[in-house]
């Protein structure tokens, strides 16, 4: 509770003592005054205290009142607030009535204001306790000590520093230590990461063990961090239609209801003197009047609605995934089409060796062949090898590498010669083969023109891939499709293991947006469709799609900026997650909506009939409220799938 909230609190209980102390005053206790003043001026006595007490617990509501009007905003729940108490304590005089009425709907309109003021600033430093990942400060070496220096004063490149207990500042690669990492702020999840020299790490994990030094590969603005925070911040920015749809309602609404008001104030009166002959109760009318006002304060409605949006955005960045806007959560719960790219997405998007067929010689050795050949490329599949082998090739054994483009790699390995290669090159060497019915990328292997086997390289599909995809279908998907660029059999194989419902393969960047769109004019105007991805060839899908959701960890910084949704770690487990967060929302939402538009219409009727008083319309407006913003906090929960 902050100290705002605190002297609000202090107020409320002040003012609800004062009305009580006064309401337990005998009705004559001021009487024997009047002898000394005049006639009535215990009554001016009464309404003296009772003003004070007024003006104590709702001189904010009409300093807010008298600015909006000044500021030409008139018709605001401030301004209904102020023209019906005003109202009801000038009637309270007027008829030397009961003046306990209008304070007490002001103090309850201010209980009101105070639940839904904490429960706003509770879900406020929820979110902010969740994504309190902003380092401080970054360690850089000088003269021999560790200095703190501003993380925007680093450049890229330098050196950077890491203690346990610390945040790590800026992206970068270990150069010198081991650790473990604390990913809980940026992923969701809980279970630390190992991480040692040569690993990439990103900015807002906490180091947890050792100390690390990272040479940085951003600048801070840049950094994963940094993007981080300002996509948190500027989400609310970005409005959803049904928060559109309030607040152009607001606007139309609330002069409307004040008419209403003025025309209940003053035509039921006149009608029933200029044309029935009897006697005005002006008195009556306006109290109806101003019952009328106070109920149909729209308060719920403004503040649950991006209330709501605003806690779904805070709960999904719990659970490591970044919605962008409101817009964005509001059209997520409305996918029912997933479309996947395959490398990186569904799989790991790290060759590795699965499998060694039809080998004469020990598979180690073949493997050692293998990645001594190919020793000095770069391609991933030769980096596949390498892991395999498990050393550092000694080149020394190696002699006339002679890459045939499109073919392999011919050596000669320890004098012998090592062919290593697709079918094409054994059938240039003339060198008889076996062919390979798995998916993957096959390397076969000859030694001194004899064939020796073939070594099956393939990407190995994600862990929580094949749930992904069915949590999707029992989340709604209607159908999953994978757009991908590499061959048919691969592409096949993968889409069967995973249950996808439709694969197109051997696709470029630009065959890829051709795709989504033929998708996007098969499904109905009302689904949306959603494409996740990670790579730099992804960024014009994503961006074409109705969802964009990026791969964040591993993804590119073209995916991660052209993308709406952005996934911490890279676990494609989070979609249907996401889908899940959205759609609660969104139920949210329109409960929200109905509660406030039913209970205010039903209400509304019963003030205008004269059956509702200043106590049921205070219910109808605070009351209200305070169910919406409550229900509206539920958002930032979100079950575990």
């Amino acid at each position: 509770m902050n100290r705002k909230q605190r002297r609000m609190l202090i107020r409320i209980l002040i003012s609800a003592a004062m009305m009580i102390g006064l309401q337990l005053i005998p009705a004559d206790a001021f009487g024997p005054m009047d002898r000394y003043l005049f006639p009535s001026a215990g009554r001016f006595i009464r309404l003296a205290l009772y003003l004070m007490n007024y003006l104590l617990i709702g001189h904010d509501i009409l300093g807010k009142a008298f600015k909006g009007i000044r500021n030409g905003r008139v018709f605001d729940e401030n301004f209904l607030m102020a023209v019906a108490t005003v109202g009801a304590m000038s009637l309270a005089v007027c008829e030397n009535g009961d003046y306990l009425e209008a304070i007490a709907v002001m103090v309850f309109y201010q209980v009101g204001e105070w639940f839904q003021s904490y429960a706003v600033g509770k879900s406020r430093r929820n979110i902010s306790e969740l994504m309190d990942i902003r380092p401080d400060y970054a360690n850089m070496e000088r003269d021999g000590k560790l200095v703190q220096v501003d993380p925007d004063e680093v450049e890229n490149g330098s050196i950077i520093v890491v203690r346990p207990g610390e945040k790590v500042p800026i992206d970068g690669i270990i150069v010198e230590g081991s650790s473990s990492l604390n990913t809980s702020a940026l992923t969701g999840e809980s279970l630390p990461r190992e991480v040692m020299a040569g690993d990439e790490v990103i900015s807002g994990c906490i180091n947890m063990t050792g100390v690390l030094k990272l040479q940085t590969t951003k600048e801070f603005g840049e950094s994963t961090v940094s993007k981080i925070l300002d996509l948190v911040e500027n989400a609310s920015s970005r409005k959803s239609k049904s928060e559109d749809f309030i607040s152009r309602f607001a606007k139309i609404y609330t002069p409307a209801v004040c008419i209403g008001a003025l025309v209940l104030a003053l035509f039921p009166p006149l009608v029933r003197t200029l044309l029935l002959g009897i006697p005005a109760d002006w008195g009556v009318w306006i109290y109806r009047a101003l019952t009328f006002l106070v109920i149909s304060c729209p308060c719920a409605l403004v503040i649950s609605i991006p209330l709501s949006f605003f806690a779904g955005i805070g709960g999904a960045s719990r659970e490591g995934i970044l919605i962008k806007g409101s817009n964005y959560l509001e059209s997520l719960s409305k996918t029912k089409y997933v479309v996947f790219d395959k490398t990186g997405t569904l799989t790991q998007g790290v060759f590795e060796v699965n499998g060694i067929h039809h080998s004469g010689m020990e598979e180690e050795k073949l493997i050692e062949y293998a990645a001594l050949a190919e020793c000095d490329s770069s391609h991933p599949i030769s980096k596949s090898l390498q892991r395999a082998y498990g050393k550092e090739p000694d080149r020394s054994r190696v002699t006339d590498i002679r890459e045939i483009s499109g073919n392999g790699v011919i050596a000669k390995v320890d004098g012998m010669e090592v062919a290593a290669g697709n079918g094409r090159l054994m059938e240039r060497l003339k060198i008889p083969y076996e062919k390979c019915s798995q998916a993957g990328t096959i390397i076969h292997m000859a030694v001194n023109g004899d064939y020796a086997g073939h070594i099956v390289i393939s990407d190995r599909i994600k862990q929580d891939s094949g749930a992904a995809v069915s949590a999707l279908r029992a989340a709604g998907i209607e159908k999953t499709v994978m757009l991908t660029g590499d061959m048919e059999n691969v592409a096949i194989q993968v889409a069967s293991q995973l249950g996808i419902d439709e694969v197109r393969s051997e696709l470029l960047p630009g065959n890829k947006v051709e795709e989504i769109e033929k998708l996007l004019q098969e499904k109905s105007a009302q689904a949306k469709l959603a494409f996740v991805g990670d790579g730099i060839n992804d960024a014009p899908v994503l961006a074409r799609a109705d969802i964009g959701i990026a791969m964040g960890a591993m993804g590119s910084d073209a995916a991660i900026e052209a993308a709406d949704v952005v996934l911490m770690d890279d676990n494609p487990l989070k979609i249907a997650k996401a889908l899940k967060i959205s759609r609660k929302c969104l139920r949210i939402v329109y409960q929200n909506i109905i509660l406030a538009l039913g209970v205010k219409s039903l209400c509304l009727i019963l003030g205008a009939a004269g059956i509702a008083n200043m106590y049921l319309a205070i219910f109808a407006d605070v009351g209200v409220m305070v169910l919406a913003v409550l229900n509206a906090i539920r958002c930032l929960f979100v079950k575990k799938l």
